[in-house]
């Protein structure tokens, strides 16, 4: 029987690092991907006790390249993208480098997936910066999209490229839209 597999990009934060140990908890083999730094956080790996478990590697969502050597030498059973540049006011400085990142990221991925291991089950960490301008209160999976930032607009690509590889190539992909959160 051999292991699962799975990678999680944005292993370095919150979510990521649960996620890590939820997995290895459940005999995953963890892949965590974290863009280049000049210094790793990996403090919360640490903290959980998983960091000797988690296979570290440097990935950039800018380059397709990388992704895509990546998926196909792995070859996950599970994707979970949790990278994003996440700064809301940032992306009003920088909206090419979060589009690149929160947009055109996440096709990449998609698109490495579907050409390399188009049956991993991947999930794309959304968020309730889609809604932006409110138009109901509470939100729900009907309530339309507003987005009112860089930040918003890039994730709401990111949030139809999801549907539309899940629809047009019959992939087994999902977005869950976060609201903020603390563990």
């Amino acid at each position: 029987l051999t292991m699962k597999k799975a990678i999680i990009t944005g292993i370095s934060g919150q979510d990521g690092a649960y996620l890590a140990k939820a997995l290895i908890d459940e005999g995953y083999e963890v892949y965590g991907a974290d863009r280049r730094s000049s210094e790793r956080s990996s403090w919360r790996l640490n903290y959980l006790g998983i960091l000797d478990k988690v296979k570290l590697i440097e990935l950039e969502l800018s380059e397709y390249s990388q992704i895509s050597n990546l998926i196909r030498n792995i070859r996950p059973d599970h994707f979970y993208n949790l990278a994003a540049m996440s700064f809301v006011g940032t992306s009003f400085e920088q909206p090419i480098y979060t589009h690149e990142v929160n947009s055109l990221g996440v096709c990449r991925i998609l698109d490495s997936l579907k050409h390399f291991s188009p049956n991993t089950k991947f999930y794309q960490a959304s968020t309730s910066e889609l809604y932006g301008l409110v138009q109901a209160t509470p939100q729900t999976e009907t309530t339309p999209f507003y987005p009112r930032s860089p930040y918003g607009v890039a994730k709401l690509y990111g949030y139809w490229i999801v549907k539309n590889y899940r629809e047009a190539y019959g992939m087994h992909c999902s977005s869950g839209i976060l609201f903020n959160h603390e563990s």
